[in-house]
């Protein structure tokens, strides 16, 4: 009998009792639990925060059965059962300002079902605030707070900036009752996605400790390369038979497609916990993170910044910016960051600044899928077999099919994006030449006004050199004049080079000239 991969489970208590399998993570938590009161963490989503919070709250109600075998079992000697308060933002879609009231009200409701209410607490965050004093006072323990993706509101709010302040007004008063009843409360922990300005909505807050660039809490979410091999080794030699392949080349492909998300500059790779599991349940690899939710308001930051995509993949920041998400920021970076699309690629610790890129081939290729869907006028069921046809004609050395397949995915450019023309091309390029470059080689670097581009197949050698508002006999030129060639003078392939011409006017590539 294999193990139960427990898929989109989230409560600890069932996934224990039902014998499913689970990555001891008990050690760190009792370590947290041991050594602090208020505690943050920002994880991508599905990465197992849920989980966390489930985990902690077992642990406070005293269920010492549940964590038989476990680290905890051996290392809490207590096991005292306090008063709970648990609110998980995450069930709601949040649309109007009432949205958010609704739930709160609702969880406070049946909070006060249990530790009753007074006349006077007419606001959430006082109701809030008694419920503490009222749970601690009748219990005889301090009260455990646990709050899951405390920012799902606000990340549902970008871009309608009223709705959004509105969220962080009724937040940052709702959170202040764990200030002011700071004596009433053994432990308190927030999880989310991003950081939304803990400027903003914990500016009081200021005793809240932020773990998620801690090193010593890399493994508390996700599942590293150690933690695979301890407790999944006879699993992996399984899948590489199924997969009909060795099983190094197994560990390196779990590791191309899901490894490599780094939470500070020198900590281990972590993978995504979701999607590994499932690859463990099927035995197969696939994008299987882009098919629980797409991130709609990522696409709306990009776009609204004008945001230039082919620095995505080597940008370059702070910690200061990685750690805020401020509303009326003008850089969506901190925001994709955190929600997992980029992660920290390498540290420059003279300069205090952070080098970031994809984590790995899953988010890379599902990213760059879904963002074609914005940037083109290609619809979802056609997108993916537009790649697979480009990829053929590159193979098969059929040039001209290519760039009239390329020339349709400029029609119809959307007028919003006339204005900044150029940037439009230089997206839809990068985003096209990035997917078929996970099938056949491709190189590229932009600089202002065009591309240079290099496509490598097992026979053919394509170089294309782009002009805007220039002629197509100009960009050949330029591919001789620069001697791009050179490199693959002795090369058996046979090489292309193509002249292509972008036309202000008609939107679109204009002509190309191919020798």
């Amino acid at each position: 009998m294999g193990k139960k991969y427990p898929i989109g489970i989230q409560n600890f208590e069932s996934l224990r009792l039902d014998g499913y399998f689970y990555i001891d993570k008990t050690a760190l938590i009792y370590q947290l639990v041991k050594n602090g009161r208020y505690y943050f963490l920002s994880r991508p989503r599905r990465f197992g925060k849920s989980l966390l919070i489930s985990t902690l709250e077992a642990c406070f109600q005293g269920k010492k059965d549940v964590f038989e075998g476990l680290a905890m079992e051996k290392l809490e000697k207590d096991w005292i059962k306090h008063p709970i308060l648990h609110i998980d933002l995450n069930t709601q879609k949040y649309d109007t300002p009432e949205s958010l009231d609704k739930i709160l009200n609702d969880t406070l409701a049946y909070w006060e079902s249990q530790y009753g209410t007074r006349p006077s607490e007419t606001t959430l965050s006082l109701r809030f605030a008694g419920i503490i004093q009222r749970a601690c006072e009748q219990t005889g323990q301090r009260v455990v707070i646990l709050i899951d993706e405390y920012d799902k509101p606000m990340l549902q709010a970008i871009g309608n900036e009223q709705l959004q302040e509105s969220f962080r007004s009724t937040l940052k008063s709702f959170y202040e009752a764990l200030k002011s009843k700071d004596g009433y409360i053994k432990f308190a922990m927030l999880t989310g996605v991003t950081k939304f300005g803990k400027v903003s909505v914990f500016s009081d807050l200021n005793n809240l400790d932020d773990i998620s660039m801690w090193n010593e809490y890399d493994e508390i979410c996700g599942i590293s390369d150690r933690e695979i091999h301890e407790n999944l080794e006879a699993e992996l030699h399984e899948f590489a038979k199924a997969q009909g392949i060795t099983y190094e080349a197994i560990c390196d492909k779990l590791k191309e497609y899901y490894d490599g998300y780094h939470f500070t500059h020198n900590s281990i790779g972590m993978y995504n916990p979701f999607s590994l599991l499932i690859a463990f349940k099927r035995k197969e690899i696939g994008s299987y993170w882009f098919e629980t939710g797409t991130p709609t308001y990522l696409v709306k930051l990009l776009k609204k910044h004008h945001y230039n995509l082919e620095r995505m993949a080597h940008e370059e920041t702070s910690a200061d910016i990685l750690n805020s998400v401020d509303a009326d920021s003008t850089n969506p970076i901190p925001v994709i960051y955190q929600s997992g699309y980029l992660t920290i690629k390498g540290y420059d610790q003279r300069f205090g600044s952070y080098r970031l890129g994809f984590p790995n081939r899953e988010v890379e290729e599902g990213f760059i899928r879904y963002l074609l869907l914005f940037y083109t006028n290609k619809g979802a069921v056609e997108s993916p077999f537009e790649i697979q046809k480009f990829v053929r004609e590159v193979e098969s050395g059929d040039y001209d099919s290519f760039l009239r397949r390329l020339q349709s995915f400029f029609a119809d450019t959307p007028y919003e994006l006339v204005r900044d023309l150029e940037l439009h091309y230089q997206n839809v390029l990068f985003i096209v030449f990035k997917l078929i470059g996970f099938y056949v080689k491709a190189e590229y670097h932009t600089s202002q006004g065009r591309i240079d581009l290099v496509l490598q197949t097992d026979q053919y050698i394509y170089m294309m050199e782009f002009k805007l508002d220039g002629t197509a006999e100009e960009a050949l030129r330029q591919i001789d004049e620069k001697k791009y060639a050179l490199p693959f003078a002795a090369d058996p392939r046979q090489l292309f080079k193509i002249g292509i011409n972008f036309s202000n006017e008609t939107r679109n590539i204009e002509r190309w000239v191919v020798e």
